[in-house]
């Protein structure tokens, strides 16, 4: 039986969809205010790579283009670049302005 690729508990890799520690980063995630970026450390300091395995595997509307890479840069390129400046997030190169567009981690 082949199960639809959409369902993450399908995936025997995947994060059960209900577990604790994904719900904090999906509710983390799901936070970020239009305009506003924050990094995959800032959802998670000690497990970064997991909020992108996340980010990889739950499909729910997440806002994933408002998580990049500490220093700025995206790891979605063109696609996601176009998605944050409809938000007005602010650019520096090819990269992000952290300094102006990044959650203060408070909030």
């Amino acid at each position: 039986m082949t199960l639809p690729l959409h369902d993450v508990r399908a995936h025997p890799l995947s994060v059960a969809k209900y577990d604790e520690r994904t719900e904090r980063v999906v509710r983390r995630v799901r936070a970020i205010p239009t305009g506003f970026v924050r990094t995959y450390g800032d959802i998670d300091p000690r497990a970064p790579r997991f909020v992108g395995f996340v980010l990889a595997t739950i499909h729910d509307e997440l806002p994933w283009h408002r998580v990049v890479r500490s220093d700025g840069s995206l790891t979605q390129g063109r696609r996601q670049r176009a998605l944050l400046q409809q938000e007005g997030v602010p650019m520096k190169g090819d990269r992000v302005d952290l300094r102006r567009a990044r959650l203060q981690s408070h909030l």
